[in-house]
């Protein structure tokens, strides 16, 4: 496992959000964090056919682009009973707007279509932090649940409304963000990736 001795990395995202999600959690660490949109890196069609795959793919291009540290996610909400689906195609299912209400809408028809016994539905986030040099290390979050039968909730953002993880009655989209994000697949291979590859955070 190579630890990180860096003091500057870039977030292969142009996404503000998930960037600023990022950088906050990496500030105890001591990094000057940038984004692929601040370099004009450009973004690489998503190719592989995995989490992993694809958080790699994205974060060698930048590392090598940007001759920096480079660190990129991909994540998506996946459903047994549809063979894993949107799973990786999660963004794609929510059209060019990205409006996942339609998306939750479809989930929840092809459930009833295939008879509805089946609800078992996992949050999926892979991590990769890849050198210049091509070297990658690489995380994966999950949290476990079932899909539920209906959309419940304002809060969070994506396929929340309809996930409900195992050993609570709330869906991801009634949850305070607080309690959400602190049992998150994004969370949970945070954890990893710190533990691994970086020193105690600086004071």
């Amino acid at each position: 496992m190579r630890r990180v001795s860096e003091d500057k990395l870039v977030i292969a995202s142009h996404n503000p959000g998930k960037v600023r999600e990022i950088g906050e959690l990496l500030a105890p660490y001591g990094l000057s964090v940038l984004s692929a949109a601040e370099l004009d890196l450009p973004e690489p069609e998503e190719t592989e056919d995995s989490f992993i795959g694809n958080a790699e793919l994205k974060a060698r291009a930048a590392a090598k682009a940007s001759g920096l540290l480079a660190l990129a996610d991909d994540s998506g909400f996946a459903v047994d009973a549809l063979g894993g689906a949107p799973g990786i195609y999660s963004a794609r299912w929510a059209g060019p707007g990205k409006d996942f209400k339609p998306a939750m809408q479809r989930v929840l028809d092809e459930l009833a279509a295939s008879g509805d016994s089946q609800r078992r539905a996992a949050f999926i986030c892979a991590l990769t932090l890849a050198w210049p040099d091509g070297h990658c290390e690489s995380f994966e979050g999950r949290v476990k649940g079932q899909v539920a039968t209906e959309m419940r909730g304002q809060h969070g953002f994506g396929y929340d409304p309809v996930f409900q993880p195992d050993g609570f009655t709330q869906t991801f989209g009634e949850m305070e963000p607080a309690a959400k994000q602190a049992m998150s697949h994004r969370a949970l291979a945070f954890e990893q990736l710190i533990a691994a590859c970086f020193a105690t955070a600086r004071a």
